[in-house]
């Protein structure tokens, strides 16, 4: 448990760095800790390291933490999401980031209840190609964009991604870089965006160098996956 604690500080202190590197503000930088498989016990020592904000990809199990932990944590849902799970999401957590489909954002936003704020939702964008991967080509954005932009029950906020993998800083930053454009593009086309949620564990200095919002850290908090 005290080595969550302190991989939560060096992992803060990667962010630092990197912002500062890139001439940005850290505070600018959210964390989100990937606490997929990760058991109840993990997560409660992170929130007494000060850390709210918890990414899950298996609704089952992410309920369960959910149903334990409450309101001591924000909720992100941050894997594919079949139409016959968007009723939970929609209840209990307050982010998504992996709207690729209008069917299902429309899902979402009548889903959710009227006594929660719009659910924040970020567009997944496969912006490597990859065929192993979920999300929107980049060219397919700028169409579905407003029209979840103008679906009550959600706000958008921005884009996500999951590039291919790459070891130098160079190639790491130019899916990111992509994604940036876009959500410029965005911006510019009149839609308020303000997240970038991209950038893990191997490569988060790249990500805030490009512009990240929030990066999805899970290896390097909670060490390596348990399945």
């Amino acid at each position: 448990m005290r080595n969550i604690t302190e991989n939560l500080a060096q992992v803060r202190a990667r962010i630092t760095k990197a912002a500062v590197a890139a001439g940005r503000d850290p505070r600018a930088i959210r964390l989100l800790a990937v606490s997929k498989t990760r058991p109840l016990a993990d997560l409660e020592t992170a929130i007494a390291a000060g850390q709210r904000a918890f990414g899950e990809n298996y609704l089952q199990d992410a309920l369960v933490k959910i149903r334990a932990l409450g309101p001591a944590a924000e909720w992100h849902f941050i894997g594919p999401l079949q139409s016959n799970k968007t009723r939970a999401v929609a209840e209990h957590f307050a982010w998504i980031h992996s709207i690729d489909r209008l069917r299902i954002a429309a899902r979402l936003s009548s889903q959710r209840p009227a006594d929660l704020p719009p659910l924040n939702v970020c567009l997944q964008v496969n912006i490597s190609g990859e065929t192993s991967k979920s999300g929107l080509h980049p060219d397919e954005v700028a169409e579905l964009a407003p029209r979840v932009a103008e679906l009550p029950g959600l706000r958008l906020r921005g884009l996500m991604t999951l590039p291919a993998a790459a070891r130098d800083p160079v190639q790491q930053r130019q899916p990111f870089r992509l994604l940036r454009e876009l959500m410029e593009q965005l911006q510019r086309d009149g839609l308020e965006l303000d997240t970038l949620s991209m950038g893990m564990s191997h490569d988060l200095e790249a990500a805030v160098a490009e512009g990240a919002t929030m990066v999805r850290i899970g290896t390097a908090i909670f060490g390596a996956r348990l399945r």
